[in-house]
């Protein structure tokens, strides 16, 4: 509880900097935004990806938060292209609609309606699923859709580059061979992966501006509709053929899959120029939203 009021005292906070005269909420913005890409996202990786323990039982929750990106994809990019939305916009929908808020968002609300039992599961979708995706197909959807001028044959350096991607595939490796991380690491890296909610919503807090123009655009419609209904709809009904509707898993599964937009995706769709302002408004407004469909799904699921 203490670290959510913290995160959103650094949101109101943020907020409060962009009226202070002479300060750059810009700049400041992109300060944090450099810190919580290079540095907390490996942070990240290097404390939990090599506790994953791979198992095929596993891979059913994990798969959905794969499944959603993959189908937002799908959809946005078909969209995108036979409308003619304009690259930033399709990338922004893919991205940031794509992604779940499966941690700081998810993990309250799946420990506070299924209990401590839920938590297991929600860090599996989490760490498996939604870091995973940040950590990889985001950054190539980025390459895809952002502002650059290399040719495609360059996003595969792009993406080897791109510094959470890297501490990604080491990880992976780690978990694989069951090589656990240094436990000396491992006081600084929870520290470090403690401040990526605070320091994420102040990036969102910076950034941050609402009109009318921006809340009846039919863009961020079409991803707070994806994201909360849509996709959480495609997870129940595909996966109750594979998984038992009453259980613990597929709940939370589902529940997962309907969180408001990840807010390191909105940070990943900000770094490749993606329709900034759009993203800010999927991420930021998409919690207090998510509010009341959540608690449909809730109902829904029993």
């Amino acid at each position: 509880m203490t670290g959510a009021v913290v995160a959103f005292a650094c949101l109101f906070l943020g907020l409060i900097l962009q009226k202070v005269p002479r300060f750059s909420a810009e700049n400041a913005a992109n300060w944090v935004q450099t810190y919580l890409i290079y540095i907390v996202l490996p942070a990240l990786a290097l404390l939990y990806i090599p506790k994953i323990n791979p198992s095929w039982n596993l891979l059913l929750p994990i798969s959905a938060a794969w499944f959603t990106f993959l189908l937002s994809w799908g959809i946005f990019g078909y969209l995108g292209k036979k409308l003619n939305w304009g690259r930033n916009v399709t990338g922004c929908l893919i991205i940031v609609a794509g992604l779940a808020n499966t941690s700081f968002l998810g993990f309250p609300v799946i420990e506070g309606l299924y209990g401590k039992e839920g938590l297991p599961l929600a860090l599996l979708i989490d760490q498996g699923g939604s870091f995973l995706l940040v950590s990889s197909l985001s950054i190539l959807v980025g390459s895809l859709y952002g502002n650059h001028q290399e040719s495609l044959a360059k996003v595969p350096l792009r993406i080897l580059k791109f510094p959470p991607f890297g501490f990604l595939a080491g990880t992976l490796a780690m978990s694989i061979l069951q090589i656990p991380t240094p436990e000396i690491l491992l006081p600084f890296l929870e520290f470090v992966g403690k401040t990526m909610p605070p320091m994420a919503l102040l990036v969102i807090g910076l950034r941050f501006s609402l009109d009318m123009e921006a809340i009846t655009s039919r863009f961020f419609w079409y991803g707070m509709g994806y994201r909360l209904i849509l996709a959480p709809a495609m997870v129940a009904l595909i996966y109750t053929n594979w998984m038992d509707s009453q259980s613990l898993e597929y709940k939370v599964t589902v529940l997962e899959s309907g969180m408001a937009p990840m807010i390191t995706g909105s940070i990943i769709a900000i770094q490749f120029g993606l329709q900034p302002k759009l993203a800010t408004l999927l991420s930021g407004l998409g919690m207090p939203i998510s509010a009341i469909t959540l608690g449909v799904w809730y109902l829904i699921l029993g």
